[in-house]
């Protein structure tokens, strides 16, 4: 690979990094550039999950530095996430995503009407900390949320904030800690399913690695001192590019 390939590899993945930690989808900047570069998409998928693990443990590292990590929150809502996780990527490593992008584009562009709707709710989240444990439900969107993060990984981050902002009580500082918490927690999993049916190019994922932890350090210190008010902000330009990514709005706008 030449030399500059690698480093827009790491470029790709500052961003990412950096998206991933604020708000979610970063990896529809890194996956398209793993299948340019060379590698088949299922390859992609399973490389680019080298990057999202050690992204997050910087990610949550950084923010459990800063006192806005709930871990009792991240663990008890991870155990179901992991589950789904396992889930989603056995599917992922045999089937076709083309659909799944078409469904997921149509539930992003529904999300982005509820945080547009309900913005008090995003901004002054009462829960600090979980006290005890998830309610039967909660679990259960958690394990959709895990599988769909098992699949394809991108745009996860935003449903898991959704489901921690409107379905936990969070404000979307802690909620974005706590989704680093839960995104690091099921990918090790996921990660495991892709080594075992051999789907992970090492080389090329721990340079994509060095710029996600990059970008997902910026990212953790900005959220808390920008506050909610900010990522906010981030998380709706970030759903409407996701959601037209997902739709092939850019690719009829090229023709």
């Amino acid at each position: 690979m030449a030399w500059y390939l690698y480093l827009a590899v790491v470029a790709a993945g500052f961003t990412a990094g950096f998206i991933n930690t604020l708000a979610g989808s970063g990896s529809l900047v890194t996956l398209p550039l793993l299948i340019f570069i060379g590698l088949p998409a299922n390859v992609a998928n399973g490389t680019n999950r080298v990057a999202i693990l050690l992204q997050n443990v910087v990610g949550a590292s950084s923010f459990r530095q800063q006192k806005a990590l709930d871990v009792r929150g991240a663990l008890m809502l991870g155990i179901p996430a992991v589950a789904g996780s396992i889930v989603g990527a056995n599917i992922a490593v045999n089937l076709n995503e083309e659909v799944m992008r078409r469904v997921i584009g149509v539930i992003m562009v529904v999300m982005l009407f509820v945080i547009l709707l309900r913005p008090k709710r995003w901004l002054q989240g009462e829960l600090r900390s979980m006290a005890g444990w998830p309610r039967g439900w909660q679990l259960g969107l958690f394990f959709l949320i895990g599988m769909y993060g098992g699949f394809i990984q991108a745009g996860v981050g935003i449903f898991l904030l959704a489901g921690l902002v409107l379905g936990v009580g969070y404000d979307l500082v802690r909620a974005n800690a706590v989704k680093v918490g839960i995104v690091l927690f099921f990918t090790v999993f996921a990660l495991g399913v892709f080594l075992l049916n051999r789907q992970v190019d090492w080389s090329i994922g721990l340079v994509l690695a060095v710029g996600n932890m990059l970008g997902a350090w910026a990212a953790a210190r900005i959220a808390v001192e920008k506050g909610a008010v900010w990522v906010r902000r981030l998380l709706i330009a970030v759903v409407v590019v996701s959601a037209a990514n997902l739709l092939g709005v850019f690719e009829m706008l090229s023709y």
